[in-house]
């Protein structure tokens, strides 16, 4: 299988864990022919998955046992310094050494950005890396970064964030030139505070297709591809947006079950309530991308179901046939010349 692709999953992290992330695999195996899997993670524990779902160790499958675990509530410095037998940083070793491709966890964020970076080390001239993942939008989905990975950023971090975010764009949706808007609480230039201000600038003088700036509501407009914030505000969005999806849901069932005309029209609308609930359901849109890293690590949602996780290690699939590290890499090259000339 000479175009086969090789993805390390960390099997322990996430809030449920190994249940979770085995039976993904095999949903993911099954649609997916070129995938080949390393479970990393407590042998006991994964092999007793496995057999749940006839998963057997093959040439598309191995296992690679770990003695520790990284808990969703240990500090980022514990699990850099004190687990180094963890499923979540072997799983990114084995990316290091090329023995995989690309590696997937459901771990504690913190944890997976400190271990991540430490381990791969970043691109030349990215200062840290920036969590990405996609929501829905009217003409399909914008991509949003940074999602929680540097609460603190400056206007030189922004503009790094737009052009990898800008390179994932292209890469992902084929979309030539992605249109890269700054999130702010206002469209006129007098808006935001200082930082934000100077992004602005240093992402309109940069070789991405900058817009300007865009409010909270355009996330999920039709005219911007890309959102750039810093981790704080994009935390914040992410969470208020899985928020509103469920309420929507739920209001949606409690509606059409508050009386006998109600249960009626919802069962004449169900086609209709299906197809809406899942253009805005969020395990679509599961998978966070740590860009700026020399290598290809992929956030799931702690809380995600098998479905949803399975989505994951689909986007990390896509990443490694882009070679989207590579692709980041390219197009920070002209942006660098063009600063060192000024």
């Amino acid at each position: 299988m000479n175009d086969s692709v090789t993805i390390a999953i960390d099997a322990m992290g996430g809030d449920i864990g190994a249940e979770v992330v085995v039976h993904a695999v095999k949903l993911t195996m099954d649609r997916q022919p070129r995938l080949k899997v390393i479970l990393v993670g407590d042998e006991t524990v994964v092999k007793a998955e496995m057999a749940k779902h006839d998963l057997h160790i093959g040439e598309r499958l191995s296992l690679h046992h770990c003695t520790e675990v990284v808990q969703m509530d240990d500090p980022p410095s514990v699990a850099l310094r004190s687990k180094k037998d963890s499923s979540m940083r072997v799983a990114i070793n084995l990316v290091k050494e090329q023995q995989a491709e690309a590696a997937v966890s459901a771990g504690n964020t913190g944890a997976l950005m400190a271990i991540s970076r430490f381990v791969l080390k970043t691109l030349p001239n990215i200062d840290r890396p920036a969590l990405c993942t996609t929501l829905p939008a009217r003409h399909g989905h914008t991509h949003m970064l940074d999602l929680g990975a540097n609460l603190d950023c400056t206007a030189e971090h922004l503009m790094q964030f737009a052009v990898m975010g800008s390179t994932l764009a292209e890469a992902v949706d084929n979309v030539k030139s992605p249109r890269v808007g700054l999130l702010n609480i206002g469209a006129e230039e007098i808006k935001g505070n200082d930082q934000v201000k100077h992004a602005a600038k240093l992402i309109a003088a940069s070789n991405v297709n900058y817009i300007g700036f865009v409010e909270g509501n355009e996330i999920y407009a039709e005219h911007v591809d890309v959102v750039v914030c810093d981790g704080f505000v994009g935390n914040v969005a992410l969470k208020t947006s899985e928020g509103l999806a469920s309420m929507i849901g739920y209001y949606l069932r409690d509606t059409f079950k508050s009386s006998w005309y109600g249960k009626l029209a919802g069962l004449l609308a169900l086609p209709i309530i299906k197809t809406f609930i899942n253009r805005i359901d969020w395990r679509r849109y599961n998978g966070a991308s740590l860009l700026g890293l020399k290598g290809i690590v992929v956030k799931s949602h702690g809380s995600a179901d098998a479905s949803a996780y399975s989505h994951a290690i689909e986007v990390a699939m896509i990443e490694v046939a882009k070679n989207v590290p590579n692709m980041i890499e390219q197009h920070l090259q002209p942006l660098l010349r063009s600063e060192a000339t000024q």
